[in-house]
């Protein structure tokens, strides 16, 4: 990853709402108040966000670029179990669990992320509740469909 890139809360403002359909519920003040807690990231391709069993806790958010999300098998190799493009949300599990990462999170493409630490999570949260509350239910829902797309793929299976 590079290293921070300073930004302009008003110049990641509009991108966040067009990429995040869950922005676009937000008001502009919601929006600076969360940036305010996240770092702007950039990355290359073929760099690792996170390795399967990390200890680290945050979450990115994509403004632009694709990452590949791979699990190590029991043979060692590696498989791609899912890919996330700009507009989407990685390693969400993280703000919610102290577990170690499960998978590993390489960049497909160069991108742009927000990248949201839980401590800075549960400072949100303790600072403004209602904005808080949003983003946990914003968070459910993409787990929730996540794992009703899992369970219908390995449903296709059999």
């Amino acid at each position: 990853m590079q290293p921070d890139v300073r930004f302009e809360i008003e110049s990641i403002q509009g991108k966040v709402k067009e990429e995040f359909r869950f922005f676009k519920s937000l008001t502009n003040d919601e929006i600076e108040k969360f940036l305010n807690f996240c770092e702007f990231k950039t990355g290359l391709k073929g760099e690792h966000l996170w390795e399967e069993g990390d200890t680290d806790n945050y979450a990115v958010f994509i403004l632009s670029g694709k990452l590949g999300i791979k699990k190590k098998t029991e043979f060692d190799k590696y498989m791609i179990v899912g890919t996330f493009a700009k507009g989407t949300v990685a390693g969400e599990l993280c703000l919610l669990t102290d577990r170690n990462r499960s998978v590993t999170a390489v960049i497909l493409e160069d991108v742009e992320i927000l990248r949201l630490m839980s401590e800075d999570f549960e400072r949100l949260i303790s600072e403004y509740p209602m904005l808080g509350l949003k983003l946990l239910r914003h968070i459910f829902l993409v787990i929730s469909n996540r794992l009703n797309r899992s369970t219908a793929r390995i449903a296709s299976i059999f």
